[in-house]
């Protein structure tokens, strides 16, 4: 059986980087994915918003490089899962994240020097649980993208 997701999307809000009680960073957030077309006879929705969740330097990536707005591209499967809520059982549907990649940003809030494009973020055998792992993406993209150009702002 097959489970791979590949998307490109807009990220809906600023990332918050978690910790785990055994101290495993992890990051949920929402990518804003274009549809090609409307539903509903073009009344509809154009865009679908996708639950997804990183792990340790994946997440940390994020956190670091990552704002609102950014394009982000994901690999990784969908999983579900569910707990116990307020109002009984929730079913969570989600793309936990194999690897992550920062395509485009905002315009950087500070006056940075401009970053190499197209950094990407798979983390490899031997360090997949250090979340201490080296700084390999001190470079990483900066557009400058309007909120006109954001579907959901």
């Amino acid at each position: 059986m097959i489970n791979k997701v590949i998307l490109v999307g807009r990220l809906t809000k600023e990332i918050e980087l978690k910790k785990t009680t055994s101290n495993i960073s992890v990051a949920s957030f929402t990518l804003a994915c274009n549809r090609r077309f409307a539903s509903n006879g073009g009344n509809g929705p154009t865009a679908d918003f996708i639950n997804c969740v990183a792990w340790r330097q994946s997440a940390e990536f994020l956190a670091k490089y990552a704002t609102k707005g950014a394009i982000v591209g994901v690999e990784g499967s969908i999983q579900t899962r569910s707990y116990d809520g307020q109002n009984g059982k929730v079913y969570v549907t989600e793309v936990v994240c194999d690897s992550v990649q920062l395509i485009g940003g905002n315009k950087a809030s500070d006056n940075s020097q401009p970053r190499e494009m197209n950094q990407t973020f798979t983390p490899s055998q031997q360090n997949y649980g250090d979340p201490s792992g080296d700084d390999v993406f001190s470079n990483t993209p900066s557009l400058e993208i309007s909120s006109d150009d954001l579907p959901f702002y």
